[in-house]
């Protein structure tokens, strides 16, 4: 596979996309798995994308988009929800390592999603730091409930969409990089049962 660390933002999208592709044919590469690719890269990392997607354990991201060792820079949050933390390992994912492209990626019947929806309802709101994810998360249920919609999937679009909106707005570095066209950010929605991914958002793709 060629190496993909210089990749525009739309060559990095088109990569994850055809990646994603042989997912769901089974017809896998398994790319950059293999001891010469381990020894290549402990020099250093060149990714070309930042995936920032939630923790759910069937979301892993190398799996599914077929790549394989320093191909992503993974950040991964219980509903993809964005603290300091994860603003910054994104913003070192773009400014330090150079990647062109950000990934948003939640899924359908996402838990965070769905807990937050029950919360809005007047169900209990979860004990502990559950609660500050749910928390997090309640924003877009609320900005979703007011537009029309009904249904946790639908939530989760707009959860995906705030996010992407949130990280360009909230961190400078991301701002700066895709108003001159060296990065994108680009919300996608996975189906835990196809394996397939569908846009919802994107800054700074050109189209």
């Amino acid at each position: 596979m060629p190496d993909l660390s210089w990749s525009s933002p739309a060559e990095a999208y088109a990569a994850l996309l055809q990646g994603n592709e042989r997912f769901v044919r089974g017809t896998g590469l398994h790319p950059n798995q293999d001891a010469d690719r381990r020894s290549e890269l402990a020099p250093r990392q060149r990714p070309f994308a930042v995936l920032f997607g939630c923790s759910d354990s069937r979301l892993a991201a190398e799996i599914i988009f077929d790549r394989g060792l320093g191909d992503l820079f993974v950040v991964r949050t219980a509903g993809h929800v964005s603290g300091p933390e994860a603003l910054g390992s994104i913003e070192y994912g773009v400014k330090v390592l150079s990647a062109p492209l950000v990934v948003v990626l939640g899924h359908d019947s996402c838990g965070a999603v769905t807990a937050a929806s029950e919360t809005e309802r007047g169900g209990p709101a979860p004990a502990g730091y559950i609660g500050d994810v749910v928390e997090r998360v309640m924003p877009s249920v609320l900005a979703a409930r007011a537009s029309g919609c009904t249904e946790v999937d639908e939530f989760v679009d707009e959860h995906i969409r705030r996010t992407v909106d949130g990280l360009v707005h909230r961190s400078p570095v991301l701002a700066e990089e895709v108003s001159a066209g060296r990065c994108a950010v680009v919300g996608l929605s996975y189906r835990l049962a196809e394996g397939t991914v569908n846009r919802v958002a994107a800054r700074g793709l050109g189209d």
